[in-house]
């Protein structure tokens, strides 16, 4: 526990940094607030509190030094003001500080609807890093996937008890052998910034399980602390961050910066509300005291504004230069660029410019969908890929000449100001929406255990339940999920742009059909590794290593049809055994796809991709030369390497990847 020696006198210190800064001889304290009229320190140490109001501001910061206090000394703020208009100003309220590093204890309702607010801590920031270095793996050569630190390992039986759901366990020598073997470069982290739960949530004994309830950007959540705390929460998440980067794995964070857990006007007020409500947030013109709810969680940050941009990036900052992290994927990144400089100050940032940034590019606000809005240096989730890939294989409602887009990056979507091939972030299933596994199982949602009468989540899912709803004993019924979640699988993983895997798709981890289990902290959306598909498992690992045998499926430059130096880059094959023509595109085989990609270098591999949507077997013709068959997605065994005959039989839902080993000298490619 941190102490204060002598008398508690507040001499007027420096308005920076924000936040509280130890010396070692004292603490200095920094508060923005440009509407306050005054501000109160309150420090708590031996069971009681003493208070002295910081006694200069400056630049509409309020600042003071406490000489003889230590890193672990307790503290809050009061903040006194006007209300009304806008302001939202309780001296009543104890607020926790924007610039926190460390709390003490945990945000949590009371039976009758109160919220308890834990103290902040003055942090000591050491932790030997032992020569850590980021892995800087280049973007193109990323796949991506996306994790719960708590779900991942809450039932490993080879993850030691004390660990499961921890930073810890995730970091954990079984969770890396599973990495390593599955070929992933990079764990994009579903938030881990401290949250807590909605009101509505708890009043129902339910939780936010996904962690998209931010209320202080600078704390990893002791949610997931073995320790259980908060003062243990940042060294063991770095302690996280060095053991995964020694293994060549980068972490991403999922950041929420569009909103805080403040939620609307009838929201708790914890700290940003009672120190500058209406700096903070976003307010319509005419109507100061309500919000604009850009993000559909009640309130939207203000990045308008300099400090609250400053905060924003202060923060980025830290978690780089401090914590280690790699790169971060923005939360309904829309609301972060609207009428702010953010790209602009993030471009020009000698340390996040070099940082892998993802950005989720949408939100509910006006012009909210902006894919393929974002500048060069910037990546985006590319919904797109998801549902046309879906509609390609599971509804059938669109053809090939879609998929033949977004195999290609989505060219029409991204390929602008001098953009890359990689600019679009490649998924099928992410956290929102259903797992793989339910995605050949369910046609319909099944989300009562949420408590809304199953009106949330989405119900356009472009899904199918492959004949039988939910679990099936049928074999035929289960022959064609493993099928299209091979083909699924494969489509990702072979496409131009970054993969996306959601964290147990690889095992078949199930949630019962409901696609937005944001509340559902338990066996619903937990890891089920004792019913681990290690078959889907190898299928999975295997994707991942074709892709890194074949420079040509994560190439920087878009596919043109031009030629390269081993042949021409893309050419699309039609399954009579020649290039597609125009005409062909729309007529004649819409549930097939072929595409040969030359290799990049004169000595490389040509690879074949041949997909077969439709119900019936198909054959195929193939180019000049003796192909051989790397992996066939409707086989029992699907990675043979036997030689393949010329035509080649393709069966239904079924995905081909051949590799010329000998071409005939007399017809060219």
């Amino acid at each position: 526990m941190g102490t204060l020696r002598g008398d508690f006198h507040l001499s007027e210190g420096c308005p920076w940094p924000l936040g509280a800064a130890s010396d070692n001889v004292g603490i200095n304290f920094a508060l923005f607030s440009a509407h306050a009229e005054r501000v109160e320190l309150c420090v708590f140490q031996n069971g009681s509190m003493r208070t002295a109001f910081l006694p200069r501001c400056t630049d509409q910061v309020w600042h003071g030094y406490l000489r003889g206090a230590a890193p672990g000394l307790l503290y809050a703020y009061r903040v006194y003001g006007p209300r009304g208009a806008g302001h939202r100003f309780d001296p009543e309220k104890l607020l926790v500080d924007p610039y926190a590093r460390e709390l003490e204890g945990e945000f949590a309702w009371t039976k009758g609807g109160a919220l308890v607010t834990p103290k902040c801590r003055v942090a000591a920031r050491r932790f030997d890093w032992g020569g850590d270095s980021p892995p800087n793996i280049p973007l193109e050569n990323s796949v991506l996937y996306e994790v719960h630190v708590g779900g991942a390992t809450r039932l490993h039986p080879d993850v030691p008890e004390p660990l499961r759901g921890t930073y810890s366990g995730l970091a954990s020598k079984t969770m890396i052998r599973h990495f390593k073997r599955l070929g992933v470069t990079a764990l994009n982290l579903l938030p881990i910034h401290c949250f807590f739960d909605e009101k509505h949530l708890a009043l129902k004994g339910l939780s936010n399980y996904w962690g998209y309830n931010t209320i202080t950007f600078f704390v990893p959540s002791p949610r997931y602390a073995a320790g259980q705390s908060n003062r243990s929460s940042a060294g063991e998440f770095r302690s996280m961050v060095k053991a995964l980067h020694a293994e060549g794995i980068e972490i991403i964070l999922d950041v929420v910066f569009n909103h805080t857990a403040e939620s609307d006007a009838s929201g708790p007020t914890v700290s940003f509300r009672g120190i500058d409500n209406l700096s903070y947030y976003r307010h319509p013109p005419n109507a100061p005291d309500d919000y604009e709810n850009f993000s559909g969680c009640g309130n939207t940050l203000n990045l308008a504004h300099p400090r609250v941009l400053q905060l924003v990036m202060d923060c980025l900052r830290y978690w780089v230069g401090e914590m280690h992290v790699d790169g971060f994927r923005f939360d309904l990144a829309t609301s972060l660029v609207r009428d702010s400089a953010f790209l602009a100050a993030v471009r020009q940032d000698p340390l996040l410019s070099r940082v892998k940034l993802i950005a989720e590019p949408w939100d509910i606000g006006p012009d909210g969908y902006r894919l393929g809005g974002f500048p060069p240096g910037w990546s985006e989730w590319n919904d797109r890929f998801r549902d046309d890939t879906r509609m390609f294989w599971l509804t059938q409602s669109v053809d090939a000449s879609c998929l033949a887009r977004r195999v290609s990056g989505s060219a029409e979507i991204f390929h602008r100001n001098g953009r890359v091939s990689f600019a679009g972030v490649n998924f099928v299933t992410v956290h929102d929406g259903f797992t793989l596994r339910d995605l050949v199982s369910f046609n319909e949602r099944r989300n009562r255990p949420n408590g809304e009468n199953n009106r949330d989540g989405s119900g356009s899912n472009f899904s199918w339940n492959c004949g039988e709803e939910g679990e099936s004993d049928d074999p035929a019924v289960l022959r064609r999920r493993r099928h299209l979640s091979r083909a699924l699988l494969a489509t990702l993983f072979i496409s131009q742009g970054i993969p996306l895997l959601q964290g147990g798709d690889e095992i078949g981890r199930t949630q019962s059909g409901n696609n937005n289990a944001y509340c559902q902290d338990n066996p619903i959306t937990w890891f089920d590794w004792k019913s681990a598909d290690d078959r889907l498992i190898e299928f999975t690992a295997c994707m991942a290593a074709l892709r890194r045998r074949f420079p040509q499926t994560r190439q920087r430059s878009w596919l043109s049809g031009k030629a390269v130096s081993a042949g021409t880059d893309v050419v699309w094959w039609h399954p009579e055994g020649r290039e597609m023509r125009a005409e062909d595109w729309h007529s004649g085989f819409k549930g097939f796809l072929g595409f040969m990609l030359a290799p990049l270098a004169a000595d490389g591999e040509f690879l074949l991709v041949l997909m077969n949507r439709e119900t019936e077997p198909l054959d195929v013709h193939l180019p000049p030369g003796k192909w051989q068959c790397l992996c066939d997605t409707a086989l029992d065994m699907p990675f043979s390497g036997a030689p393949s005959g010329n035509p080649c039989r393709l069966d239904e839902y079924a995905v081909k990847f051949l590799v010329l080993k000998e071409a005939n000298e007399r017809e060219t490619l």
